[in-house]
């Protein structure tokens, strides 16, 4: 897997069509939720997901990235792929790939490989639901091969732009080729002219258009680090006093997102429960989502890696601890757009400490520190490659009741996560 990685992204449907049919199409004959976005994909997949578990479905989930190993990619029911099952399924698939090979045919990609894998495991294990996140857009991701009972598209702000385009309506509309004729839609926050893309899309293809916002989430009093106390209302639905584990302003907006999606699922028949939204939403986890990884001194690790990411995690934090400085260890891959991330995590900032994210994409990573200074040049700044060090700088340069943020990349996470837990 590690060496198909290095054919990166390639969109299009022609190698994966050829790669399922090959294998027997297992995508065919499951019930699936797909789910596309610039952020809140894996959240929103989550919620979606465990309630449907805690209703008594047996539920696969198809994710990325991962954060320490591919077997977290593929779950039934919140527990991993074996990794004796994963290389089977690999084994199996090698074959084909084979055959399409002697065919003339191009290689699939590392993300199409991963799709196909998920797709014949959960066809093995005989899920009830899948649901499946989009790796990238959505138009011509290897995952768009299937007619799910529901889609949702999270939000679409700028990321991956030399693959999906460099205008908000451009990536809405790449966004939106998930919708299917006759199949709902759920739309979460957007801006009004990517609304109005995926809006055209739903109207031209025969689809039912639903905001997630028609589900109200309002959070009552103030939050901390182990809950949110929120109120839920909306269709056939209303619930009071709700723990809910998922740390974050922004995840209220994909908790009503995922909602107004099981809405559309408990109208096909599914049964979805208020004692089985309770009992999720107060014992969901999302590690590299406002995870705290260290108590004392306390330290926080966020996937944000796109500018409306950055802005969330700011916000958010600002919410949480709005009279703390942070001392911020970041790291960029290069194709990300720098100076929106620097200006919204730049706030409430004592230091920075930019580091390099691992893989060939973080080879810019020195690059951050100029536009740091750039934007926020009274705010000191330092570079120090090795992400271990960099988290031990950022230690040293707290003052009291600091805390400190690692964010700017899963590739950075990694290994943020196994300094402070794992070892």
């Amino acid at each position: 897997m590690q060496e198909l990685s290095a054919l990166g992204s390639r969109p299009g449907l022609q190698r994966i069509e050829s790669l399922l049919e090959e294998m027997g199409d297992p995508q065919q004959g499951l019930k699936y939720v797909h789910v596309a976005g610039t952020n809140g994909k894996g959240s929103t997949s989550l919620i979606i997901a465990d309630v449907l578990i805690k209703a008594g479905y047996r539920v696969g989930r198809f994710s990325s990235p991962h954060l320490h190993s591919y077997l977290e990619r593929l779950t039934i029911n919140g527990q991993e792929i074996g990794a004796e099952a994963f290389q089977s399924i690999l084994d199996g698939i090698e074959k084909h790939i084979l055959v399409m090979l002697e065919r003339g045919e191009p290689h699939p990609t590392e993300f199409e490989v991963l799709t196909a894998a998920a797709f014949q495991y959960f066809r093995d294990e005989a899920v009830d639901v899948a649901v499946l996140e989009v790796g990238m857009g959505g138009s011509y991701d290897s995952t768009n091969v299937i007619i799910p009972l529901v889609a949702v598209i999270t939000g679409v702000d700028f990321d991956h732009t030399e693959y999906l385009g460099t205008s908000l309506e451009e990536i809405a509309s790449n966004k939106s080729g998930i919708i299917k004729a006759g199949v709902p839609v759920v739309a979460g926050l957007m801006e009004e002219k990517a609304w109005r893309v995926v809006n055209k899309r739903a109207i031209c293809v025969g689809a039912k258009l639903l905001k997630g916002s028609q589900t109200k989430v309002s959070r009552v009093g103030n939050p901390d680090f182990q809950y949110q106390v929120i109120d839920i209302e909306g269709i056939q639905l209303g619930l009071k006093g709700v723990r809910f584990a998922l740390r974050g302003d922004y995840q209220l907006q994909n908790l009503a997102t995922a909602l107004t999606a099981l809405q559309v699922m408990k109208e096909k028949g599914y049964r979805v429960q208020e004692q089985s939204i309770r009992d999720s939403l107060t014992s969901l986890k999302m590690p590299g989502r406002m995870e705290v990884i260290q108590q004392n001194p306390l330290v926080i690790v966020d996937a944000a890696h796109n500018p409306q990411g950055a802005k969330a995690l700011a916000d958010s934090l600002d919410t949480l601890l709005p009279d703390r400085k942070k001392i911020l260890v970041l790291g960029l891959v290069d194709d990300k757009e720098r100076n929106g991330i620097i200006k919204s995590l730049g706030r409430n900032t004592r230091a920075a400490v930019v580091t390099r994210p691992q893989g060939p994409r973080g080879s810019a990573w020195k690059e951050v520190k100029v536009g740091w200074q750039q934007v926020f040049p009274d705010i000191p700044v330092v570079e120090v490659e090795s992400i271990p060090e960099a988290a031990a700088v950022g230690l040293e340069m707290m003052q009291k009741d600091d805390y400190m943020v690692i964010t700017g990349s899963f590739y950075v996470l990694d290994q943020a996560r196994q300094i402070f837990i794992i070892n």
